[in-house]
C-alpha cells in the first residue's frame, strides 16, 4: 500500500496549538481510523449524526494557558487576556475561558448575555461594536460592563447616560492606528479606511472633548489591526503607537491605565501556513510596550489582548457524511456532503482554505483521486474544497475538516432552511453536548401567518 505524506504525521506543538492543523489529542486508532479527545469519530457520528461540530477541551485549555503563561513571562505589569467571543460564542465557551482566567469581548446584547450566563465576571467583560443600540449600551452600563467607544454616536449617548445618573463612567476608546498587514481585506481593521474606531488624526480633538464632559473618565485605549496575521512587525509597531497615544492623552489630563492591543494571531489551516507561536506574539507585543513606556518614563499600563481564532480554531473539527458523486470526464469529480456554507461560510466569503481527511483513512493511504467537495446548498459557490486529494471514497464515508472551531459555528446560518449542527466537547474519552442540534421544526418557531391568510385557507 502506498502511503502519502500526511499532515497528520506532523509533530504536535503542545504549547502553541495555533501552529498545528489538528487538535492536540488527535490520534489514529488500531483500526487505522480517526480519534479526537480519546473518542472514535465513527462512534460519535453513530450516536450524534452529521454534520457535527467537535471541540477538543485539551486544545482549548492549552491555548488559553499559553497566553496566560506568556503574559506572566514577558510582561512585568498587570495583564488580562480577553477572549474574542465572536470566534465561537456559547455559554460553554464563556465558562471555559473564564475558568482559565480570561475576560471576554462581546459585540451585542446576545454575546453579553452569553458571557454573563457563562459566569464571566462583569468587570472582565468589554463591549465593542461600531453601531451599538441604545438598549445594548444601557444594558452594558447597568451591568457595570466597560464600553469601548467606537465613534461619536457612542460618546454622545454615554455622556447622556452618565449625566442622567450623576455618576462617573469609565470608558475606553478604539482608534485606527493606520497599520497595514497582509491578510484578507475583509478582516483588515487597523488601516485608516475602516468602519471601526476613531481615526488617529482625530484623537486630540476627541481627548479635548472628553475632558470637557462632567462624568466620562477615559482610562483605556484599544486598537486592532486585523485577523489571521502571520507577521510580527505590525504588532511591534502597534505597541509603540499606542504608547505614543497615551502621551498625547496625558496632555489633556487623561490618565490611561489600560492598553488593549486586540488580537489577530493567525493559525495553521494548511501545510503552507506558518504562523508565529503564541509565545512569540505575546513577547513581541510585551517587549514593544515595555520599551516604549521606559523610553518615555511611563508606568506600565494593564496590558489587554483579545485572542479569538488562535484560542478556538485548531480545537475544532467538523464531520460531514458523503452523499452524491458527479463525475465530469476530463474536468472534475464533485463529491457532495451533508453540510456546506450554512455551517462553514468562510470558503464562499473569504476563499478560505482548510485541511481534511477521510475518517476511515486519515493517512490517505493509496490516495489517487482528486475531488471537489461541494456543499448541499442551492449555490454554485457552495464549495468547501477544490481538487483535494483523497483516497477512494464512497457514499456514506465520513470526512473530517480541521481548524473549524472559529467562525464556523458563530457565522452559521439556516440558508435553505437547513438546521444548524450539534456541537460536542470531547475530553479523556468522554463526549458531551454543548449545543443541541436544531430540527426543521425549530426553524418554524418565529414564523407568523397573519390571521387573514389563515381565514382565506
Amino acid at each position: 500500500m502506498e502511503e502519502k505524506k500526511s499532515f497528520l504525521k506532523e509533530k504536535i506543538d503542545i504549547k502553541s496549538p495555533n501552529k498545528n492543523i489538528v487538535p492536540i489529542t488527535t490520534s489514529i486508532c488500531s483500526e487505522g481510523k480517526l480519534s479526537i479527545g480519546g473518542c472514535s469519530i465513527e462512534e460519535l457520528i453513530k450516536k450524534y449524526d452529521s454534520p457535527l461540530y467537535i471541540l477538543d477541551e485539551t486544545t482549548l485549555r492549552n491555548s488559553c494557558r499559553a497566553y496566560k503563561e506568556a503574559l506572566e513571562k514577558y510582561y512585568p505589569g498587570e495583564s488580562l487576556p480577553i477572549y474574542a467571543s465572536k470566534a465561537n460564542s456559547s455559554i460553554f465557551m464563556s465558562n471555559l475561558v473564564s475558568s482559565e482566567g480570561f475576560g471576554l469581548d462581546a459585540v451585542s446584547e446576545g454575546e453579553l448575555l452569553t458571557a454573563l450566563k457563562g459566569g464571566v465576571p462583569n468587570e472582565k467583560i468589554v463591549f465593542h461594536g461600531n453601531n451599538k443600540s441604545d438598549k445594548e449600551i444601557e444594558f452594558a452600563v447597568s451591568n457595570n460592563i466597560k464600553v469601548i467607544v467606537d465613534n461619536d454616536h457612542d460618546l454622545e449617548r454615554l455622556e447622556k447616560l452618565s449625566n442622567s445618573s450623576n455618576r462617573d463612567l469609565e470608558i475606553m476608546i478604539r482608534f485606527t492606528p493606520g497599520i497595514e498587514c497582509h491578510t484578507h481585506e475583509y478582516i483588515r481593521t487597523g488601516s485608516f479606511d475602516s468602519k471601526f474606531g476613531f481615526g488617529i488624526e482625530y484623537l486630540n480633538t476627541l481627548f479635548a472633548r472628553i475632558s470637557n464632559t462632567k462624568y466620562l473618565k477615559l482610562k483605556g485605549l484599544h486598537a486592532h489591526i486585523g485577523s489571521q496575521i502571520f507577521e510580527l512587525e505590525p504588532h511591534r509597531d502597534l505597541g509603540e503607537i499606542m504608547v505614543n497615544v497615551i502621551l498625547e492623552a496625558k496632555k489633556f489630563g487623561h490618565d490611561i491605565k489600560k492598553l488593549n492591543v486586540g488580537g489577530g494571531l493567525g493559525i495553521k489551516y494548511t501545510e503552507n501556513d506558518d504562523p508565529p507561536s503564541i509565545d512569540e506574539w505575546v513577547r513581541t507585543i510585551s517587549t514593544s510596550v515595555i520599551k516604549a513606556c521606559r523610553k518615555h518614563n511611563l508606568d506600565l499600563p494593564i496590558l489587554m489582548c483579545e485572542p479569538g481564532r488562535s484560542i478556538v480554531s485548531t480545537a475544532g473539527i467538523t464531520i460531514y457524511k458523503i452523499g452524491a458523486f458527479k463525475e465530469i470526464p476530463g474536468i472534475r469529480t464533485y463529491l457532495s456532503v451533508d453540510g456546506g456554507m450554512s455551517d462553514n461560510p468562510r470558503p464562499i466569503t473569504y476563499q478560505s482554505n482548510y485541511s481534511a481527511c477521510l475518517v476511515k483513512n486519515p493517512l490517505n493511504i493509496n490516495s489517487k483521486n482528486k475531488y471537489t467537495i461541494a456543499g448541499k446548498h442551492c449555490e454554485s459557490g457552495d464549495v468547501l474544497f477544490k481538487e483535494i486529494e483523497l483516497a477512494n471514497c464512497k457514499t456514506g464515508d465520513l470526512i473530517c475538516v480541521f481548524g473549524t472551531g472559529a467562525y464556523n459555528n458563530s457565522m452559521s446560518s439556516n440558508y435553505n432552511r437547513i438546521p444548524r449542527p450539534a456541537a460536542l466537547l470531547v475530553c479523556d474519552g468522554e463526549a458531551e453536548i454543548i449545543q443541541k442540534r436544531e430540527s426543521p421544526f425549530d426553524l418554524l418557531k418565529y414564523d407568523v401567518l397573519p390571521d387573514r391568510f389563515i381565514k382565506q385557507n
